[in-house]
């Protein structure tokens, strides 16, 4: 069952509470309970100095044991001496004074944690001596020794040893909280990166033909599959209207060989000839308009070709019957080229004969083959020129002597739109806006730019668009 996004994103948010809510617990609770634990000892250690001047009670899990002489560093331990005296500084001394060390095997005691040293009573020190044994986890040994008396090995490894210390669970308390906010945000990326790989399909060219993908939560499910259907009644209508125009066409076939069978028994020469101009005028148009509803639709189905060859063989077309149709040869196009341990250089690109692309022939011998007629139309010659990079291919068709700018040019991309210069020259506007639709439908654009020469179209397209 697909969950809505309402639905996720509350679950998500109750998990991220009550796992913050957990992460909070144990921080606080380990702290209390370190709290408690250096409360403990710092109190253990103000019963030991009682009990070192005093010869009290020791308080429970600590012990003392005289030693007959001064205490040996052991090799490779390290030592911290301290000395606490009762009248606030070293130097003023006011009754006997204690004299500590703390041998560890891994641990230089910080001095500046006892906050009697240089300042505070003897009892202070000998507490915060044993609140900073408690704080780190060691193995240290203490020994005691007041005034000019015997040394005094202290163990209270029940009060400060490592043992003696509660599980510190800050850490997985930290480790909860980046997990929780980690798969929060994880949830989040990936419907963030739904909705955009569906943004990506919208954009597109390719969504009028195929089906947009239907994932994720409920809702963009939803949205995909109202789009995909709304998509498929576009694609249907046009279908539709190719269909009823591709009727119409035929069905105007008979009429219009008619009309001309009768407008060649007309004795006037020039009303027959304004005649049989309206029969051409009509038919080019519904021709026209089929042929751009097709384009529109993009059903003829991608296949791998030559386009060099696909050009030679149009090129050839308009040359057979003596038109001013030129193919110039590809430009050299440099690519980088270079190994790890020389210099990165520049070579040419295979020739072009081997310009090979994913499209569809007919379509593209479509666009070319309107790119040459307007060119002849608004000039008096067209030349051909072919190239291509990793990603793209173009065809580059230049006319003479155009005296149309590339606004102009853009805005013939329109439906019916034609040139000031068209003159009477056939045609009803449709010939760029078919160009522009078939190279959207092959990932591409098509571009204008200005020659020596003339005016310069460019039809570029992706090389492996579908």
């Amino acid at each position: 069952m697909r969950r809505s996004l309402r639905m996720l994103a509350s679950l998500w948010v109750v998990l991220a509470m009550l796992a913050g809510g957990a992460a909070v617990w144990l921080w606080m609770s380990s702290n209390a309970a370190w709290r408690a634990h250096l409360d403990q000892a710092y109190i253990a250690g103000l019963a030991l100095h009682d009990s070192v001047e005093n010869g009290s009670m020791l308080p429970p899990g600590i012990r003392m044991i005289p030693q007959a002489a001064a205490p040996d560093l052991p090799s490779g331990w390290r030592q911290t001496l301290l000395t606490l005296t009762g009248g606030g500084r070293p130097d003023l001394t006011r009754g006997r004074r204690i004299q500590i060390r703390i041998l560890s095997p891994d641990i230089q005691y910080p001095v500046a944690g006892v906050q009697s040293f240089g300042g505070g009573s003897q009892a202070a020190g000998m507490a915060s001596v044993t609140r900073a044994l408690a704080q780190y986890c060691s193995q240290p040994r203490l020994y005691v020794q007041s005034g000019d008396g015997p040394w005094l090995a202290v163990d209270g490894s029940q009060v400060w040893g490592c043992d003696a210390a509660p599980a510190d669970r800050r850490l997985w308390a930290a480790g909860l909280a980046v997990a929780a906010l980690a798969l929060l945000l994880g949830w989040v990326a990936e419907v963030s990166g739904a909705f955009a790989t569906f943004a990506a399909a919208l954009r597109d060219h390719r969504a009028r033909n195929a089906a947009l993908p239907v994932g994720g939560a409920a809702e963009l499910r939803q949205t995909a599959e109202a789009v995909n259907a709304y998509v498929a009644q576009d694609r249907a209508a046009l279908e539709n209207r190719a269909l009823v125009l591709s009727g119409v066409s035929h069905d105007l076939g008979t009429p219009a060989t008619r009309l001309r069978l009768r407008c060649a028994m007309i004795e006037d020469d020039a009303l027959r000839g304004r005649l049989e101009r309206d029969i051409d005028e009509m038919t080019t148009m519904i021709d026209g308009v089929l042929t751009y509803t097709r384009a529109e639709i993009g059903a003829e189905p991608f296949r791998r070709l030559s386009l060099t060859s696909l050009v030679e063989a149009v090129v050839a077309d308009y040359q057979d019957v003596g038109l001013p149709v030129t193919q110039r040869p590809s430009p050299p196009a440099p690519a980088r080229a270079g190994t790890l341990f020389s210099r990165t250089s520049s070579r040419p690109m295979a020739d072009g004969a081997a310009l090979l692309m994913r499209g569809q022939p007919t379509a593209l011998r479509r666009a070319l083959t309107n790119l040459i007629d307007n060119a002849l139309k608004y000039g008096r010659e067209a030349q051909v020129v072919t190239g291509a990079s990793a990603d793209e291919a173009w065809i580059a068709v230049t006319d003479r002597g155009s005296v149309l700018t590339r606004d102009d040019m853009e805005r013939l991309t329109g439906a019916f739109q034609r040139g000031p210069n068209a003159g009477t020259a056939g045609g009803v506007g449709l010939g760029l806006a078919i160009v522009s639709t078939i190279a959207a439908q092959h990932g591409g654009r098509l571009e204008f730019h200005r020659a020596e020469s003339g005016l310069e179209a460019r039809l570029i397209l992706a090389r492996n668009w579908a």
